[in-house]
């Protein structure tokens, strides 16, 4: 029977990502990566943190101590130059209430991306430089966290394009392929050059190591 590496979130976007990333890891350690929604009985962690490492750290230790499995968390999010840094670990939930507290995952973030495009509308192209920035978070449990970081650059687009993406990515257009959003990559492709996809690489190490 596989080993279950708990990932802490219920986003199936992500989950899916994750799941992609870690492939080779998880098959040559026989390892699965489950979803925080498996476990229904371990609350919400508030993330009050102000750095995406220290929400990240939150949410792993939380869900490792509750469920007695190793725990994967990440935090993640748009930095945006000419906001300084913002959204940043604010990404998620810029929007504030415009989506209404209880709205679906897809309607916020369209209030999140349609409120920041408002706010950068009239900075001129040569000053949309953003960046996507993740920390992962390994806890196992009776052992140190563990953090790696991962980044991708580029610049805001004015509109959004693609539907392969959720979050920011139909505005975000990478310094790797300027002709594209990351909502107009496929997976493979988003996967190879992505914040989550570098962070969490360089997790793998870590993985086979505590997991070997």
């Amino acid at each position: 029977m596989s080993r279950r590496v708990v990932l802490a979130t219920q986003n199936e976007h992500k989950v899916h990502e994750l799941r992609q990333i870690l492939a080779d890891v998880c098959r040559d350690l026989d390892l699965e990566i489950v979803s925080a929604a498996a476990f229904p009985e371990v609350p919400d962690v508030a993330e009050t943190e102000v750095t995406f490492a220290g929400n990240a750290r939150l949410k792993a230790e939380a869900l490792a101590a509750a469920t007695g499995l190793p725990a994967l968390a990440d935090d993640s999010g748009l930095a945006v130059e000419v906001l300084g840094g913002c959204p940043g670990v604010f990404s998620a939930r810029w929007a504030g209430s415009r989506a209404g507290a209880g709205a679906p995952r897809a309607e916020k973030d369209r209030a999140n991306l349609t409120l920041l495009l408002e706010q950068v509308a009239d900075v001129p192209d040569a000053h949309r430089a953003a960046a996507f920035v993740c920390a992962a978070v390994l806890v196992v449990p009776g052992q140190e966290a563990v953090v790696r970081e991962g980044r991708v650059t580029g610049r805001l687009g004015r509109a959004p394009r693609g539907t392969n993406g959720f979050g920011y990515d139909p505005i975000f257009v990478p310094d790797a392929d300027p002709a594209r959003t990351l909502a107009e990559f496929t997976d493979a492709e988003k996967n190879a050059i992505s914040h989550r996809g570098n962070a969490f690489r360089a997790m793998e190490e870590v993985l086979r190591e505590r997991l070997g």
